[in-house]
């Protein structure tokens, strides 16, 4: 059959994602790699820290979703010939959810049967499977659970799948173009990452693919060396063999760990997931995407409980990825007007059962040397190369809509005299408050909403800034509680704490409004000033007990902060079903542990087979230690972590 590109409605069993905060991401959260301590050679060049953030502004987290299961239908894009079907959920980050090999009627990748969400990702929501594309900052993508810019192309009767958006903290675009040839046996995915900014950035990207964890399966990678954290800290190992275990064969590996491999420069760029029997998904790329790295649960008890908190009946997974990086506890400076390209392919391996037995470094050796000696490879550069033009020129059609801010930075750098953004990308810029901010570069005025209102937009970039603190200054006490507000979180992610806490006053007092509040309360959170922040706090919580998502924030910064007793007081106010939601009943369980409460709070962490919080964290530990603390405040002689509260892995 000719390639063909279609897009269908797909009917799956799905949890609600719920809606976005109603505040941003300022007093920042669990960030597992902002203290870890570096013990590698000078040469290895891993760019210890580059580019961490601190928080997620300008992108809401999302944490009011339930884990309560429901038909729905999710909308994908289907690019198929007579050799490979791939499936992607274009509404969620793109996501390639399925890739089956019809010559063997096998799926390739670890395809989960359910959509259902957990805490893993930078703005909170994540879902597991399949291959999730990540850009710009450290972790699972902000685009994890958003609908891209998706788009179509035909070239010489070659049918291309086209998404791309643009990356907010970064201030890049990037866009990634499918396709499958008539004849070919892999799906090929070429990207494209710009930088038109006049600034060196930080820079992160990783293709995270979610493979089946087979009994008896092998990591193959033309590597013999990996960067791995252990004791504290980040080293560089030998490999196959660590601690006594062959962690290419993952099944034996104790505890959730990541290995980034360490390839040679001349070596290929690929790694392999097989069988048993030697079948399985290779995925291979051009020289850019430089790293590759394993991903695994292990085999504790934690590890499993969060394998089956992921998914229905799906099964393990491991993750194979690859990345522009050595690893993923840095990113790499990306020049100003500079465009990285590369191209990735997917599709099956197949090696004889006699070859698959062998010894990780014959296996690794004999793969290596077949892959350069494939046409699919060996190809691979002079594709990209031909695709360039290709890559720059406009879709013909547009059929979904990512997010207007594309359209608004657009605009602006063009009020700005700076270099235009890729011109052959159609960013729609339509929503209410884009068009209030699109006024504002017009027009120069900036209208002042309702503040019982949340605002839906948070503008980033140099030009928006000054434009804003113009208007502010020129307006004085007319600017309104909105201009004063957006100003000071200006301030706040520039860490100039002084002139933010001048804004956000000057926002409450043209309005007293709860957006100002949590600013206030970030800000002294981050300064530690804990009974300023628990007071605005309170002011902000009182004005939005209805919102689950602002609830469940402020009672994050008044735990911070010690506001135990108002945590309790306040709950009691608060209707259903917020009052019982999990992440607020552990919040008030850790209220009433810290005001020595210890028998009331036990007995509700333990109600009801144990508390259950929807939103865990990826290595939160927090439910455990809470049950240690009041097991040991109580005298219990229990040891074992009951299993509700088990998410330890490491």
């Amino acid at each position: 059959m000719r390639p063909t590109l279609y897009f269908e409605d797909k009917n799956m069993e799905t949890a609600p994602l719920g809606v976005k905060s109603s505040v941003p991401d300022l007093a920042g959260g669990l960030i597992l790699q902002n203290n870890l301590e570096f013990h590698l050679d000078e040469d290895d060049e891993v760019y210890e820290g580059y580019g961490r953030c601190f928080n997620s502004y300008p992108y809401r987290q999302r944490s009011c979703y339930t884990r309560e299961l429901s038909q729905s239908s999710v909308r994908t894009a289907v690019l198929e010939n007579d050799h490979l079907k791939a499936v992607f959920l274009t509404e969620y980050g793109g996501r390639l959810w399925e890739l089956l090999d019809k010559d063997s009627g096998r799926e390739l990748l670890y395809t989960n049967d359910i959509l259902r969400f957990s805490n893993l990702a930078v703005c909170n929501a994540w879902f597991s499977g399949g291959v999730e594309w990540n850009i710009g900052v450290i972790g699972h993508s902000p685009f994890t659970t958003e609908p891209l810019f998706t788009a179509m192309m035909d070239d010489g009767g070659v049918p291309v799948l086209r998404m791309y958006e643009y990356e907010r903290i970064r201030g890049v675009t990037y866009q990634m173009d499918f396709w499958l040839g008539e004849e070919d046996r892999f799906l090929n995915a070429r990207m494209r990452v710009k930088n038109d900014t006049s600034e060196v950035v930080p820079m992160y990207w990783w293709s995270n693919i979610a493979v089946p964890e087979y009994d008896g399966g092998r990591i193959i990678v033309p590597a013999s060396k990996a960067f791995t954290f252990r004791d504290g800290g980040v080293y560089k190992v030998d490999i196959p063999m660590v601690d006594g275990t062959d962690v290419t064969q993952y099944e034996n590996i104790p505890a959730s760990v990541d290995y980034f491999f360490d390839i040679p420069p001349e070596k290929p760029k690929y790694i392999a997931n097989v069988d048993s029997s030697g079948f399985g998904l290779l995925q291979m790329s051009t020289a850019r995407l430089r790293s590759r790295k394993l991903f695994v649960w292990g085999n504790k008890k934690g590890g499993d409980h969060w394998q089956q908190f992921l998914t229905k009946d799906a099964g393990k997974y491991v993750e194979i990825q690859a990345g522009l990086g050595k690893t993923q506890y840095g990113c790499l400076p990306m020049a100003p007007h500079t465009a990285w390209e590369w191209l990735e392919r997917y599709g099956a391996v197949r090696l004889t059962e006699e070859e698959n037995r062998g010894a990780f470094e014959a296996l690794r050796d004999g793969l290596t040397q077949k892959i350069v000696q494939m046409p699919q490879f060996r190809e691979m550069e002079d594709v990209l190369a031909g695709t360039r033009e290709r890559a720059r020129t406009e879709a013909d059609q547009v059929v979904q809509t990512g997010s207007g801010y594309g359209g608004l930075e657009r605009l602006a750098r063009r009020m700005g005299g700076e270099r235009p953004m890729e011109t052959h990308l159609d960013f729609t810029c339509g929503g209410e408050e884009e068009e209030l901010w699109k006024t504002f570069l017009d027009t120069g005025r900036l209208d002042t909403p309702d503040p019982a209102r949340q605002p839906m937009v948070f503008v980033t970039g140099k030009y928006f800034y000054e434009r804003l603190r113009k208007y502010v200054d020129g307006m004085g006490d007319r600017a309104g509680w909105y201009a004063h507000y957006q100003l000071g979180l200006f301030y706040f992610q520039e860490g100039d704490y002084e002139k933010a806490e001048e804004q956000l006053d000057a926002s409450l007092a043209d309005a007293e409004n709860a957006w100002a509040y949590h600013g206030i309360a970030s800000l002294y959170t981050v300064t530690a000033e804990k009974e300023k922040a628990c007071s605005a706090m309170v002011s902000g919580i009182r004005l939005r007990m209805h919102d689950l998502s602002y609830v469940k924030e402020g009672f994050r910064l008044l735990v911070i902060n010690g506001g135990y007793e108002k945590v309790i007081e306040i709950r009691q106010e608060l209707e259903e079903p917020i009052r019982n939601e999990g992440r607020i009943r552990f919040y008030h369980i850790q209220a009433l542990t810290g005001r020595g409460r210890y028998e009331e709070a036990y007995r509700l962490l333990m109600e009801n087979g144990g508390l259950r919080v929807d939103d865990i964290r990826e290595g939160e530990v927090s439910l455990a230690e809470l049950w240690k603390t009041l097991r040991d405040r109580l005298g219990y002689e229990d040891t074992e972590i009951p299993e509700p509260f088990d998410f330890t892995a490491i």
